[in-house]
């Protein structure tokens, strides 16, 4: 007991799976009544339970499992949740409890499964309790079959599907079970009673017994059809009814008509299964088949006739068998054989049924022809044949073939074919007979009907009677207007005969047809009698929709008027009854004066006509007599013009006002188009015409007129016929128009002589242009090319035009003819046009030798046969629907293993889909479907191109034949990944374009279920986007239906995926919207819908004119009518007129709370997050439908259109809206910026360029309006805005960087910062650099506090781009870090986290390079004014558009923008009162707001990739501070805008900035306020000069005047500046380094020759740059050069030029080095060079061509070395590894010899001992290195070098002997050393004597480090000698080698002759190579006389020379 008192107390839930057997049986009594008591069926007590029910019913205790399953059916009836757990408690009952000998168990379990059936589960029970038939333990399948039984008899056979029960019911009867066999035969029973005989095909092959068992039951079940007695909680209604009806006794009738229906949907063919029988042909079928002996071939075709006697078969390739069959009725002799092949392809045919409609095309012509044969045996073998082919097929698809044997000679084959169309008519309803096939069957029969063979007429008429019958008399006696009442009559006791299939009789029954079959109202059988307007509409709706699909063909002109039937078979009168009829209407005296010979009397006579016909009623108008009156003599003959336009007139006045009949018009006509041409009658004839138009339609009337007019010669009536004709088209619309007709008249006018008719028929192909388009033109193709132009001009004056509306013809027809008309028009578009070409039959042409090609084994060969066929193809243009056995041998080449084959077959069928047009669709089966099957081909091209050719086909076919039958289905059953992924893919774009869809298309569901859980991501990514289109068309029941038949995991995801995709499902297209689309807008009042049906108007083409309010208003009502197809002429209207409101009208609707429900769905998944890597189509497709609501239509079809033009016109007109509209685009704010989120993963420049306007204009409006970005919308725009940032394109960028800019006012900095961190983690290097540099800009404006989540983190993430390979990525983190230094000082480097020591050591180096402009730091304070500091290191802005450009240079860039920038929001906010300190018209600058474009226009010079012109940034308005100074402030801004100005692309502009600068420089007291700007000014002006090297240089249409001054203002101003030293330091060695660039790239330019005074120009240029050397802070400029020397040395491309002259720079700076050594930082010298020497090591540096470099460099080292001594060792600081540094080991070895010559020197009371002890130590040396350089020589490896050094050695010592070392050589070595050394001499003196091209500084290599000819001479006390001696010495040397410079020898002065001073001192330059050699000898004993008097007597000097060589000697062998 105490066990139980334990589980009492536990709730009911867990008593129910306690351990203890009581315990769950007192939890299931409890639950069983909590079940009871629960009245909400949603109650959440029901989840509790939801795990246990199977528990409830697998009890392992009997007594608790009983109690369990009361409980467990109480909860399925109840609960709302119970179906969810279907799968698992059906599949216990069938395993636990069927097995169970407690009766009562079993009668609860089948309870439970007929419950769940009860709530809508019937699929999964039926399958659990189909699966337990397969159970070993019979009792199980025993009860299983019972339960079944059970189910059909209370819910029928409309519940449960009778297929796979029946498929299992033979293996129940073989059961060796007694009781299984009894209980199958009882269920065997139930099923019969609900289908009747289509039991007894899949039961045939049981046992005989049985059968006769069953049998025998059978005959005893009553025949009253059974009815459902239990019903679905879904048929509750149905239940009601039901219960009525038993209630009032069982009223049969209603359910007899509903069983009978039920009865009829059982097919007895989808209850059998399918039997393959090709692999059981016999394997010499095709052998035998062909076979010369008759008997062999009857053999091969019995074997095919007893497999074919299969009810049903499997689906297979059956070309081959067909092909076989279909030679041997065509071409066999014995007709027996004939007859088995025809039953043999019966037996195919109702096999296969809907997949034989492949092959019906091929068979169908040839079994027509066979039906010459009389045997009665073979036709009746046809005919069957035929008639099972066409139950496969459509009319449609042989609707050509048929009427091409409708006029064979042959009677049998004419009468067999009506007979065939007899009887296929009655298979079809009024929606497949559309009027468009039947026209051209009906004109066949017509003639039939008058045939002489007495056979063919009665075929016919049957046919005619059987499509009466089908369609109703008022659909067919349109086409019978020519048909005498006799064969009328005749027609219609035919359609009384017919009995339609199915049907038991005629008459009434018709209407039980309808409903089932074509779903049509009952009404379409009523006659066509001239009834009101509420009969008629009904024929309307049924016969509306069919249009679509159907092949669309022109309609005459008389199926267009069917309510003036009566009129049009009006009988000719005659004269005398005529005059009769005329008499009783008219006065006596019009009567007799009508053909009097006086003129007065005759017009007397017709003006008492017309008053008589003014005052005549309708009715009584006898309009034929009347006009025979008119016509009487003179008739038309009439001279006199008063009265023959009296006479026209009348004949409009009776058209207009009588029933006017065709019969009437023949009387007039000729004689109107007699007068239409004459000057004073034309008009009223034309008048005369429109009112017979109008009366008896345009078509019928202008095709009588033109061909009347052609008739005769008369030029001037034929122009004025087709100008008659054009106007008409434009009032009447062209609907029916008889295109072909026309067409030949036409060309006849266009070749005519006369000028005026061709003109008219110019004008009137104009307008049919405006309604046919494109197509029209293929009919001229063969023209004249003269006339051709013409006609093209014509056509290009109406393009973009729309229709007029049409205005006349529609005024007397009432709302159903209306309805009719529509319907014809629809009919008649581009498709029409295509139907009207005239088309080759190239059948013929299509030989079985081209054929047998094309399947050779050769490839070649198959090539071959495919060229062959796109010839025929190509040559014919337009081609009919037969094309021979061809589409059978392209289908095989469509699996060709050579895929350039199958490529080219695909190319093929393209040609033929676009040759054939609209008859396409009969092929779409034999060779559509095939293509479908390459796209699962593993080549990507194969694909693309298989698409291609599918889109093209569906062009022409539309989809609606590639939808039906199971072939899509069976393609997407295949298990290949490719194919599944394109044809999901291609669904999903086809699917949302239909409004209605075959039901096929629900056999494609279980396999896109499959496709849901396939292995590869991208099917399942195309079934998931391919789901809601298929829920669209097919419903969310049928398809969450349909996936109750999955596994319970599957069903589960593929469940949420139905969830996800109803929520996304789009709306199907309506009806009206369609029509709307397929016609012009139109807005007159009578407007047809369809008035130009051949063109589809696109929404971008103009409308027309707004609709008066009184029109829409009446259009309204016809609202519902249009909806259900009666397409009457009110709602198009409506239609157009909104469209045009629409258009016109606000295009951002405003939807209150539509972002917020947007956030919301979005936060709880019900709508996709917008976060994808590339756009996949659901998001498209979510997008588009959360726009229909905030945007029109029109422009929603623009944005989401494929063609890229229409974005840009869509973008246009969002930005022509933005403004007026800016609330509704604030409330759409998000879906406008998804949208372009797409444009970005576009390719399109144009599109990009236009979305980025947009959106610049769309956030300088949000900032105006304060309005703030929320989350949702940044997050699903910014990342994809940063994607752009890193696009290749400058312009792009540019935008881009803008925008970003400008979001920092519309959304917080602090929430920009860490998406631009993510943006950095991008593989694109530029996008990373880009972000990195914003990044730095938003620390620089906004501070530390902007870096998220914390600084820390976001610095260590910044710092590791520090590393990064690409050099702009790490500057822009090293800019970045370093603007955090400035905002937070050292704290910065605790935050970046450890870095290597190469890292570090790069960042320290910039830190070191900013603080280098300390006076920045105070305004870092001032950080919001945005102030430009004054160091450009410190500054940072996004980088230029220029990649290539040096890094150095980017920082200055930097500090340009930022000026810029700030500039910017100074000039927007200065006050109007500055201070006009620099003379600049401020005022002018303030209101010219135009200025700013003068600096973007730099973007469009074309420069080459190291000159190019930096972009300068857009203005960017930030507030300013109030406690910056307002002086200073527009001071400031001023000069950065003069500055800016500096760069512009416009010469004079930048000539103006530069006076302006000049005028400030050249005031000492203005001066300073440059101060900062300096090297924003200096940016400005190298751009400025790379700007005119590369660009206006360049540019032969500028005035190279204006060039020159502009090189003037610039070097005056750079003058102006570097003669103020204070200024002049402030340049930072990155700008010094490009001015340098500059200004020696211009020294070099050979352009500036040809400029006037060019050569005064370089001479200013030469002393700027002394200028620059002599002012500039020298570290900066010494930095600069070597740097720069550098790069001219790594730089390939240079001139050798360029590194001369930067050489001759670092000379000179070397000569100056003694009085600045105390200003440089020799830190940073020291680590440039160390740089140049690991860029350039000593072995690099000697393999260059000179060895200038070399020498320059150690000349340098050498003499900082001498200047400072040992402690320049301790200026090594900033390099890294100095230990493996060369630098230090060679200043180690410089100062250490320094050191051993010191004493030497010091030593000067004994300087004549010490010169000699210095001579034996020389001498000593000298063997030495002499013996050390033979060495050298006579080594393999080393000779060249000794050679070199052999010489070197020699040109320093010219005394040196040689002879010691070379007299013990032999005299072969003493030769080669001698030659040795005369090539190097020969080779150097080569080399010296090119001359440099400029003339500037001559291009040598000089021995410029030798104390004799140093740039920097050395005295024995270190002091530099005088340069006036050394210039005395140079100029005795040049007299001495006639170089004195008496006359002019080079085109240029030296680079400093603009100075004296230092010309002296700078001319020792020119001395060449060979010169000095030559002139060793007297230089040294002139030396003397050179120096100084100090100096000249101190032999010292001579000494310390000698020993400097020595150290040299050394330190190039070292």
């Amino acid at each position: 007991m105490g066990d139980d008192s334990e589980w009492m107390k536990l709730p009911t839930d867990q008593k129910c799976e306690h351990k203890i057997w009581k315990a769950r049986l007192n939890g299931y009594e409890e639950a069983l009544k909590l079940f009871q008591k629960i009245e909400d069926e949603k109650s959440s007590e029901w989840g509790k339970y939801l795990g246990l029910v199977k528990k409830f019913v697998t009890d392992s205790n009997a007594v608790a499992q009983l109690k369990g399953l009361e409980a467990a059916l109480v909860f399925i009836e109840n609960a709302h949740v119970a179906g969810k757990t279907t799968g698992e408690v059906v599949s216990g009952v069938v395993g636990k409890v069927f097995n169970q000998p407690k009766a009562r168990a079993k009668e609860l379990g089948s309870d439970i499964c007929l419950m769940y059936i009860e709530i809508e589960k019937a699929e999964v029970v039926q399958d659990e309790l189909i699966k337990g038939l397969d159970n070993k333990n019979p009792k199980i399948v025993v009860t299983c079959i019972e339960t079944l039984r059970k189910a059909l008899c209370e819910f029928g056979s409309k519940i449960i599907t009778l297929k796979p029960v029946v498929k299992v019911l033979p293996k129940l009867f073989e059961s060796r079970e007694k009781a299984v066999r009894d209980e199958a035969k009882l269920l065997a029973v139930e099923i019969y009673r609900w289908i009747r005989d289509a039991l007894r095909a899949p039961l045939q092959n049981i046992n005989s017994v049985q059968l006769k068992e069953l049998e025998e039951e059978w005959v005893k079940l009553p025949t009253a059809a059974p009815k459902q007695t239990r019903f679905l909680r879904s048929q509750q209604d149905l239940k009601a009814k039901f219960e009525q009806q038993q209630a009032a006794g069982g009223d049969e009738a209603d359910g007899d008509d509903d069983d009978e229906a039920e009865v009829a949907q059982v097919d007895p063919y989808e209850l059998l299964e399918a039997v393959e029988i090709l692999s059981k042909l016999p394997k010499d079928f095709y052998e035998k088949i062909e076979a010369k002996k008759w008997q062999e071939r009857k053999e091969a075709l019995e074997a095919v006739e007893t497999l074919t006697k299969n009810p049903k078969l499997e689906n297979g390739d059956y070309g081959d068998l067909v092909r076989a069959l279909k030679k041997v009725i065509g071409k066999d002799a014995n007709v027996m054989l004939v007859a088995m092949a025809a039953k043999c392809l019966a037996g195919l045919a109702a096999g296969l049924r809907k997949k034989f409609g492949t092959y019906a095309g091929l068979v169908v012509p040839t079994i027509l022809e066979k039906f010459k044969e009389k045997k009665p045996q073979v036709v009746q073998a046809l005919q069957e044949a035929i008639d099972a082919v066409f139950l496969t097929t459509t009319l449609q698809n042989i609707s050509e073939d048929v009427l091409s044997v409708m006029d064979n000679k042959n009677p049998s084959i004419k009468q067999q074919a009506s007979l065939f169309l007899a009887r296929s008519f009655r298979h079809c309803t009024p929606s497949t007979l559309p009027k468009s096939v039947l026209k051209p069957f009906c004109a066949a029969f017509l003639k039939q009907v008058n045939d002489s063979a007495p056979e063919v007429r009665d075929a016919a008429f049957e046919a005619l009677g059987t499509a009466m019958k089908v369609v109703g008399e008022k659909a067919v006696n349109p086409f019978l207007t020519d048909v005498d009442k006799l064969k009328l009559d005749k027609i219609k006791e035919c359609a009384d005969k017919v009995e339609l299939a199915g049907k038991k009789g005629g008459g009434g029954g018709g209407e039980k047809k309808e409903k089932p079959a074509a779903k049509a109202p009952p009404a379409v059988e009523a006659p066509a009698k001239q009834s009101g307007p509420p009969k008629k509409a009904p024929p309307a709706k049924a016969a509306g929709p069919p249009k679509k699909g159907k092949p669309a063909s022109a309609p005459s002109a008389k199926s267009k008027k069917a309510p003036d039937t009566k009129e049009i078979v009006e009988t000719e009168l005659s004269p005398e009854v005529c005059e009769e009829k005329a008499a009783a209407v008219l006065p006596a005296t019009c009567m007799q004066l009508l053909d009097s010979a006086n003129w007065k009397e005759r017009l007397a006579s017709m003006e008492e006509f017309q008053r008589a016909v003014e005052q005549m009623d309708k009715s009584e108008m006898p309009c034929q007599a009347l006009v025979k009156m008119l016509a009487k003599k003179p008739g038309w003959k009439e001279t006199n013009f008063q009265v023959m336009q009296m006479k026209l007139h009348i004949v409009g006045l009776i058209a207009q006002k009588g029933s006017f009949s065709k019969t009437s018009a023949l009387v007039v006509l000729d004689g109107l188009v007699d007068k239409i041409g004459d000057v004073k009658c034309g008009s009223k004839a034309k008048e005369a015409l429109t009112a017979i138009g109008e009366a008896c339609c345009l078509p019928w009337t202008a095709e009588q007129v033109v061909s009347l007019a052609f008739a005769q010669k008369n030029p001037k009536n034929q122009a004025e016929t087709l100008n008659w004709l054009a106007n008409a088209m434009k009032e009447f619309g062209f609907a029916g128009i008889n295109v072909k007709a026309f067409i030949n008249n036409v060309k006849t006018a266009l070749a005519a002589t006369n000028p005026a008719v061709r003109t008219s028929a110019i004008t009137l192909l104009g307008v049919m242009y405006l309604y046919m388009g494109a197509p029209l033109r293929m009919f001229f193709e063969d023209e004249k090319p003269a006339l051709l132009s013409q006609i093209d001009a014509e056509f290009e004056k109406m393009q973009g035009q729309s229709p007029p509306a049409p205005i006349r013809g529609t005024k007397r027809a009432a709302p159903d003819e209306e309805g009719d008309a529509a319907e014809e028009e629809v009919d008649s578009g581009a498709g029409d046009i295509m139907d009207l070409l005239p088309r080759t039959d190239i059948s013929d042409k299509i030989t079985s030798d081209m054929v047998s090609k094309i399947s050779d084994k050769n490839w070649k060969i198959r090539k071959e046969g495919l060229d062959e066929v796109a010839t025929v193809i190509s040559e014919a243009k337009f081609i009919q629907a037969s094309i021979g056995e061809l589409p059978l041998a392209l289908k095989g080449r469509l699996s060709d293993s050579n895929k350039l084959l199958v490529q080219q077959t695909l190319s093929i069928l393209q040609q033929i889909a676009t040759a054939m047009g609209p008859s396409l669709k009969q092929h779409v089966k034999n060779l559509g479907i095939p293509v479908v099957t390459v796209l699962g081909d593993s080549k990507p091209n194969v694909r693309a191109a298989a698409l291609s050719t599918l889109n093209t086909w569906v062009e022409q076919t539309g989809m609606k034949e590639w939808l039906e039958g199971e072939d899509l289905s069976e393609e997407l059953k295949k298990e290949n990944p490719f194919l599944r992924q394109e044809l999901l893919g291609w669904l999903a774009e086809k699917l949302p374009t239909l409004r209605t869809v075959p039901a096929d298309l629900m056999l494609c569901v279980p396999h896109l279920y499959t496709c849901l859980e396939d292995r590869s991501g991208d099917v399942r990514k195309k079934a998931q986007d391919a789901l809601p289109f298929f829920m669209m068309h097919l419903g969310y029941e049928k398809m969450i239906k349909a996936a109750g038949k999955l596994k319970p995991a599957s069903k589960d995801q593929v469940v949420g995926m139905l969830e996800k995709a109803r929520a996304v499902m789009p709306a199907k297209p309506e009806v009206p919207v369609k029509a709307a689309a397929s016609k012009p807008a139109s807005s007159a009042p009578a407007a047809k819908p369809a008035s130009a049906p051949a063109r589809n108007q696109s929404p971008s083409e103009d409308f027309s004119e707004p609709e008066p309010k009184p029109d829409t208003k009446k259009a309204k009502p016809a609202g519902p009518a249009a909806k259900k197809g009666v397409v009457g002429k009110k709602p198009p209207v409506k239609a157009g007129a909104k469209d045009e409101e629409d258009r016109s009208g606000p295009i951002f609707i405003l939807v209150p709370n539509g972002k917020e429900q947007r956030i919301k769905e979005e936060k709880t998944l019900k709508i996709l997050k917008w976060n994808f890597i590339t756009p996949r189509d659901e998001y498209v497709e979510q997008l588009k439908t959360q726009m229909s609501t905030c945007l029109p239509k029109w422009l929603q079809d623009e944005l989401f259109h494929f063609d890229f033009q229409r974005h840009v016109k869509a973008i246009g007109a969002m930005i022509e809206h933005m403004e007026p509209e800016c609330e509704a685009v604030i409330g759409c704010l998000d879906l406008i910026l998804k949208w372009f989120t797409l444009r970005f993963f576009d390719t399109n420049t144009s599109v990009l360029m236009k979305a980025l306007e947009f959106l610049k204009l769309l956030f300088t409006m949000l900032s105006r309006k304060n309005y703030q970005l929320n989350d949702y919308e940044a997050s699903s725009f910014i990342p994809y805005l940063i994607l752009k940032v890193g696009e290749s394109k400058d312009g792009v960028r540019k935008d881009v960087r803008a925008i970003l800019t400008m979001l920092c006012k519309v959304y917080a900095a602090s929430k920009v910062f860490p998406l631009l961190m993510e943006g950095t983690k991008s593989k694109n290097s530029k996008q990373r650099s880009e972000c990195l540099e914003e990044l730095g800009c938003l620390i620089e404006n906004f501070g530390m506090n902007v870096c998220q989540p914390t600084p820390a983190k976001a610095l260590k993430d910044i710092a590791v781009h520090i590393g990064d390979r690409d050099t702009t990525v790490r500057n822009a983190a090293l800019n970045t870090v370093l603007a955090a230094y400035n905002a937070c000082g050292d704290q910065v480097f605790k935050l970046i986290g450890n870095l290597s020591e190469k890292e570090m050591s790069m960042l320290e180096e910039r830190i070191k390079r900013s603080a280098k402009k300390a006076p920045a730091a105070s305004a870092k304070q001032e950080r919001p004014q945005r102030e430009p500091p004054a160091n450009p290191s410190a500054t940072f802005l996004r980088k230029p558009a220029q990649e290539e450009v040096p890094n150095k240079l980017k920082i200055m860039y930097r500090t340009y923008r930022i000026q810029a920038r700030a500039q910017n929001a100074h000039l927007e906010q200065s006050t109007p009162s500055i201070p006009k300190e620099f003379q600049l018209d401020l005022d002018v600058f303030e209101n010219n707001h135009t200025c700013a474009s003068d600096i973007p226009d730099l973007v469009q010079h074309k420069l080459d990739e190291v000159l190019e012109p930096v972009m300068i940034p857009e203005r960017k308005i930030r507030s300013v501070s109030p406690h910056f100074d307002d002086i200073h402030n527009s001071t400031a801004s001023t000069i950065n805008f003069v500055i800016s100005q500096v760069a512009s692309g416009d010469i004079n502009t930048s000539i103006q900035a530069l006076a302006q600068i000049d005028e400030v420089l050249r005031q000492a007291d203005k001066a300073e306020a440059m101060s900062g700007h300096i090297d924003q000014f200096l940016i400005a002006t190298f751009m400025q000069l790379r700007l005119i090297y590369n660009t206006h240089m360049a540019d032969d249409r500028l005035d190279k005047k204006d060039i020159f001054k502009l090189y003037s203002c610039i070097i005056g101003n750079m003058l102006s500046l570097f003669s103020m030293e204070s200024l002049a330091r402030e340049a930072s060695m990155g700008v010094l380094k490009d001015l340098m660039h500059g200004l020696i790239t211009l020294m070099l330019d050979s352009r500036v020759e040809d400029i006037e005074d060019g050569q005064q120009l370089i001479r200013s240029v030469n002393l700027l740059v002394v200028r620059v050397l002599e002012k500039s802070d020298q570290t900066n400029i010494l930095s600069a050069l070597l740097v720069l020397l550098q790069d001219s040395l790594i730089s390939t491309a240079g001139s050798p030029m360029f590194s001369e002259l930067v050489m001759k720079c670092l000379w000179r700076m070397i000569r100056f080095l003694p009085q600045t050594i105390n200003s440089i930082n020799l830190d940073r010298i020291l680590l440039d060079v160390h740089n140049f020497m690991k860029v350039f090591p000593k072995e690099k540096l000697k393999q260059l061509k000179s060895d200038v470099p070399h020498r320059t460099l150690k000349t340098l080292l050498h003499t900082l070395c001498r200047l400072t001594g040992a402690k320049i060792l301790d200026h090594m600081s900033m390099i890294e590894n100095r230990n493996e540094s060369e630098l230090e080991a060679h200043l180690r070895r410089v100062v250490k010899h320094s050191a051993n010559l010191s004493g030497l020197k010091s030593d000067k009371s004994s300087e004549k001992g010490a010169l000699r002890s210095d001579d034996k130590m020389i001498k000593a040396k000298v063997s030495d290195i002499l013996s050390e350089i033979f060495k050298k020589i006579g080594s393999k490896e080393n000779t060249k070098e000794g050679l070199t050094e052999l010489y070197e050695y020699k040109q320093k010592y010219s005394d040196a002997d040689l002879e010691p070392f070379l007299r013990n050589t032999s005299q072969f070595f003493q030769s080669y050393v001698e030659r040795g050394l005369r090539m190097i001499e020969s080779e150097r003196e080569g080399k010296g004597r090119i001359q440099p091209s400029t003339g500037v500084i001559p291009q040598h290599s000089t021995d410029s480090y030798l104390p004799g000819s140093s740039t920097v001479p050395v005295s024995n006390n270190g002091e530099d000698m005088n340069a006036a001696a050394y210039y005395e010495r140079l100029k005795i040397l040049r007299k001495r080698r006639g170089l004195e410079n008496s006359t002019p020898e080079e085109d240029r002065p030296p680079l400093s002759s603009l100075r004296p001073s230092v010309a002296s001192s700078t001319d020792m330059l020119h001395s060449k190579l060979s010169q000095l050699k030559e002139s060793r000898e007297h230089f040294q004993q002139e030396q003397s006389h050179s120096h100084s008097p100090t100096r000249s007597s101190s032999p010292a000097s001579n000494l310390d020379d000698l020993k400097k060589r020595l150290e040299r000697i050394k330190s190039n062998r070292q």
